[in-house]
């Protein structure tokens, strides 16, 4: 049975490892940092076989260079066309990457980067389809839009929306409570936001992460994913006419709220 493993990294990074621990090997996501993945796979008698990159971030890619010399023959799947060039096999939205018994569908998720891309398998693992989606979807949270536009973020989440409500988000921060502060402050009457808060408080609290998130939950709480709710277009139309923002149609309902993520500061 395969399992999934968040390895911790720098402040608030989490590189996801996919074990096979029948055959003793490992598929890892997004390794910005080596050294916690090579004493991951030590510590588990893990050989790594594949790494998947989501975008060219150096937090994402900084150890793929080094842990692939130790693999060897260790295949590098990462978008066509990124300007990270560790990549040996690039893949394009609407490829199929295969792993073990696992068949991961390519998705183009353009915002946070331009070559930002998202792996998704509806096979389950631990009973459920996975989504490897880097920056761009955070639990109650997106990423910051560094090349993209709002208008490519707004449907790259869209199409995030589309897959299965049972789907579990694999994102590669632990943004979590940050960003629930910011949801909260957006939508205080939300008492779902509220109770939830509470749980991710405990979780950090107890030293558990707060990853993988559930994508029906998310639709539900996330403001980055309620843009046609009825509620985060009230607060986006206050917000926008307090600051000279247009809130005419979707996109500009989510570009508010990016746009209040941004300049948000708690306390």
């Amino acid at each position: 049975m395969l399992t999934i493993t968040p390895i911790p990294a720098f402040n608030d990074n989490y590189i996801w490892c996919l074990e096979d621990p029948q055959s003793g090997k490992a598929l890892i996501v997004d390794p910005g940092q080596a050294e916690p993945v090579r004493e991951h796979l030590s510590q588990k008698g893990l050989t790594l076989d594949i790494i998947l990159v989501t975008h060219h971030h150096p937090d994402h890619v900084g150890g793929v260079s080094s842990l692939a010399a130790d693999a060897g023959d260790c295949r590098i799947v990462g978008p066509a066309g990124s300007p990270f060039k560790g990549i040996t096999n690039p893949v394009h939205p609407g490829d199929e990457v295969v792993w073990n018994s696992l068949t991961f569908s390519v998705l183009a998720v353009p915002g946070h980067t331009l070559d930002h891309i998202a792996f998704f398998s509806e096979t389950p693992v631990a009973g459920h389809p996975l989504l490897f989606c880097g920056d761009t979807l955070f639990v109650c949270g997106c990423g910051r839009l560094f090349e993209g536009s709002p208008a490519q973020m707004r449907e790259s989440l869209e199409n995030l929306r589309q897959l299965p409500d049972d789907t579990r988000v694999y994102c590669a921060h632990e943004y979590t409570l940050a960003n629930l502060r910011f949801a909260r402050h957006w939508l205080p009457e939300d008492e779902a936001l509220r109770q939830f808060e509470s749980h991710c408080q405990s979780l950090r609290d107890n030293g558990k992460p707060t990853v993988p998130s559930v994508l029906g939950e998310e639709k539900q709480m996330n403001p980055f994913l309620r843009w046609d709710d009825p509620e985060v277009i009230a607060a986006a139309e206050t917000y926008c006419a307090d600051n000279g923002l247009p809130a005419n149609s979707a996109n500009d309902v989510f570009a508010a709220v990016r746009h209040g993520k941004d300049n948000f500061r708690s306390g």
